[in-house]
């Protein structure tokens, strides 16, 4: 049994991280191929490092493709690598273009495909996102769903797969790295910063920063809700396509938004743990927050994770200023935490690697 684990963004190299770690531990045959949809060191090579991950075998640095071309040129590139190295499966993790490519390339050669996080549904098709996880999980072999809601998206759509329950790497990433992260990460000090008594801003899918209005509404809330509460600083670790949409629209960041230098894992995993509230429009954000027990405020009109909405956990805001305000008075009124984390027990990867090579399921 071989295995090729396609991944091409940050979150990919974070929710894959287990996976790999068990194929080590179980001396599994595989090979890592990097797609380069994120290529900088601060969005990529940085959490390989910190993460201690061996580096990819092939990295096809894609991300400097232009949009038009980028999935043409991954499934090309992917193809000629999985004819050379011949695995039995290929793994994909999400709804990014390499995870559309890579399950494209792999299913025209007649090889196994599994996606982790199968079954995630925004019902919004006008999100690149939301296509290819759809289109993944209609090609995919195997379909490891994090959570009961995505089984039943999978089965509402009669998708006559292998459908496993597994959790969601992403707990299995969260609980071997936050003790680390707090002893090899010095960032709360760096940036005078104390335990919840601050606000963690991120922004970065296209349907915000490629708006001027939405992506100007949205710091209009986060400016809002910061002159209420004053003694709360916003920290804003902004990605490089917000910085120069930001640029590009001659947009002012409000005088109470910090903004600093993208972090890599460890440090992020910090700044999530310590914060009052997270503001973010990233899927993987609203499960750490849930993880890790930080109130969470969505600031897109829809979730694919709609697990983190009960019991308050999450708030959708959209990008309405006055929502935003208003979600971060409901979170402030808080004066306990009594929600149960959804996506699972830190074992989604041994049941993933269980079920490709056929060995004992772990119950979930």
């Amino acid at each position: 049994m071989k295995l090729a684990i396609i991944i091409g963004t940050r979150p990919e190299i974070i929710k894959m991280s287990p996976i790999i770690r068990c194929c080590v531990r179980n001396k599994i045959p595989h090979l890592i191929l990097h797609t380069g949809q994120h290529y900088s060191f601060a969005m990529d090579r940085i959490f390989f490092k910190e993460l201690d991950l061996e580096p990819p075998q092939y990295n096809l640095k894609s991300g400097e493709k232009t949009s038009s071309n980028q999935l043409k040129v991954m499934i090309n590139n992917i193809k000629d690598i999985l004819v050379h190295e011949k695995p039995d499966i290929a793994i994909v993790q999400g709804d990014t273009n390499s995870v559309l490519a890579g399950a494209v390339a792999a299913k025209n050669l007649g090889i196994l495909v599994g996606h982790h996080e199968a079954g995630l549904r925004s019902h919004d098709l006008n999100m690149i996102e939301e296509s290819n996880r759809i289109i993944t999980d209609h090609l995919s072999d195997y379909l490891f769903a994090p959570t009961k809601e995505a089984v039943k998206n999978l089965e509402l759509e009669k998708i006559n797969k292998l459908i496993i329950l597994s959790g969601n790497t992403i707990v299995d990433a969260v609980l071997e790295n936050v003790k680390f992260a707090k002893k090899n990460s010095n960032i709360m000090t760096q940036l005078k910063l104390k335990k919840k008594n601050y606000f963690l801003l991120t922004c970065h899918r296209a349907e915000n920063v490629d708006s001027k209005d939405r992506l100007e509404a949205i710091l209009k809330g986060v400016e809002k809700a910061g002159r209420k509460y004053r003694h709360y600083k916003t920290i804003f670790p902004i990605h490089p396509r917000t910085e120069t949409r930001i640029q590009q629209f001659s947009l002012k960041v409000p005088e109470n938004i910090t903004i600093i230098k993208p972090l890599g894992f460890l440090e992020f995993l910090q700044l999530e743990e310590g914060a009052k509230i997270i503001f973010t429009d990233s899927g993987g954000l609203q499960e750490e927050a849930c993880i890790l027990k930080t109130p969470c405020i969505t600031v897109r009109d829809n979730t694919e994770r709609p697990e983190t909405l009960k019991d308050g956990m999450n708030i959708l805001t959209g990008a309405d200023p006055d929502k935003i305000e208003t979600a971060v008075e409901d979170h402030m009124k808080r004066t306990t935490v009594n929600w149960i984390n959804p996506f699972g027990d830190g074992k989604a990867s041994e049941r993933i690697i269980s079920t490709l090579t056929n060995q004992k399921k772990l119950p979930v």
